[in-house]
This record gives C-alpha cells, structure tokens and sequence, in this order.
C-alpha cells in the first residue's frame, strides 16, 4: 500500500513558543525531523503541513514538499486531514514535527499493523524509564485492552498507585491511517475527555472507534520545553 507522512507543524504552542524554528546543532527542529522522515526510506511522499509561511518557507527552502492548511485545526491531526483529502495513498502516518528522532524500525511496526485488516488506525507506546518520567504530564500515558487497543489516554499516571513501572505504557505521538479513516476522524466530534485532557486520542475511543497501540522499544525524544532542547542536544553530542 501507498504510504504517506504528514508532518503537521505550527508556531503557536503554548509551553514553548516557536520551538519548531529552534536548532538543534544549526539545523531548525522541524526540517530535521522532515529529513529524518525521508531518511526512512518508508514513504512514497513527506510533506510538512503548516499554515505558517515562515515554516513552509524553511521546507521548501530544502527542496521538501509542503501543503499550506487553510483553515484553523483542533490538533495536529486534524491539520493532516485537510491534507489527506488531496493525495492519493493508502496509509497516512502522522509525525509530529517536535520529535526529531525519529526511528525506521518503530515507524515500520507501525505501518505492519495495517496487514491485520480489522485495523484503521494505529499508534505507538513503550515502557517507561523512570518514575520521575511517569509523573511528567508531558509524557501521556495510554491504557490498553487484551487485543492492545487503546482504552483510554491520559497525562496522569494510570493505572492509579501501581508500584511497578512496567505496568504504565508511554504514548508515542506518531499515529497511522487509513485515509478514509483520518478523513472520519476529523469529522468525528470533539468530546468531554479530550477537551479537558488535550489528547486527541481520546476522540477515538469516546467515538467507540480503535486505535491499534504497537509496542515497541524505542523511547522517542520529543522537545516540548526549552529543557527538551539541552536534552536533544546533549543526545547528539552523545551519539555522533
């Protein structure tokens, strides 16, 4: 099947303002995670989904593929549906353009699920490392039933006053589609418990739809404070 990433991207985040044109070793944060998805080799076609001139110019600036949002979006995901309705692909993989670290082997899993017919959408979720990272609200945790779909997403530890780390799973950011799938999920109506959580997973399940979680090992870096970017920096000094 045709597969796809979308690279949602906007300026305006409130925990840490214009971060996706901060550098990480000279390079902005979101044309590293744009190179970094066609280093994958997984996709037929990247593009950066903005409706920011300055980051679409930053793209395009590198020779990468772009698609300017017309509109204003609830989420990252409901950026990459305008998207989705114009290109012609299968599966639609959502990357989120403040985790530039991105992993082939992970992203690979990801796009399997979908050989397992029953599946429309899917995400990724490994263990914690620490309890210091389980009660960081930036870090979501995700609940999940016998057949590994998602039960529930939440910035709180849960399941509630385990003492044992291997009983929390860590939502990874990245999900996959089918395009039709993301097309409905755009339309489907933002309720309760996504609005107070600010977790757009939680649509999924509020609908009564499925989302697919695949484990996997690796533990991402996504940068959602000034903190993040030392930590980033400090992992390439680490591993070049």
């Amino acid at each position: 099947m045709k597969t796809t990433a979308l690279i949602p991207a906007r300026l305006e985040s409130e925990r840490f303002p214009n971060k996706l044109i901060k550098k990480i070793n000279g390079i902005p944060i979101i044309l590293k995670t744009y190179r970094a998805a066609l280093d994958t080799g997984l996709f037929e076609n990247v593009y950066v989904v903005s409706g920011n001139d300055e980051i679409l110019e930053l793209i395009k600036s590198d020779g990468g593929k772009t698609f300017k949002s017309q509109k204003k979006h609830n989420s990252g995901t409901d950026r990459i549906a305008e998207a989705a309705i114009k290109l012609n692909t299968d599966i639609v993989v959502n990357l989120q353009g403040d985790e530039p670290f991105i992993n082939k082997n992970a992203i690979e899993s990801l796009i399997r699920s979908f050989d397992d017919k029953s599946v429309e959408m899917a995400s990724l979720m490994t263990k914690f490392e620490s309890f210091e990272e389980l009660n960081n609200p930036n870090n979501v945790k995700v609940i999940v039933d016998n057949n590994h779909n998602a039960l529930y997403f939440s910035r709180l530890p849960i399941p509630h006053a385990s003492k044992n780390l291997i009983d929390y799973n860590r939502h990874i950011g990245v999900y996959a589609f089918l395009k039709q799938s993301l097309i409905e999920f755009s339309n489907l109506k933002r309720l309760n418990l996504e609005i107070i959580e600010n977790l757009e997973g939680n649509r999924v399940v509020e609908n009564s739809k499925k989302i697919r979680m695949v484990s996997t090992d690796f533990h991402g870096l996504s940068i959602d404070t000034p903190e993040d970017l030392l930590k980033a920096e400090k992992f390439i000094s680490l591993n070049d």
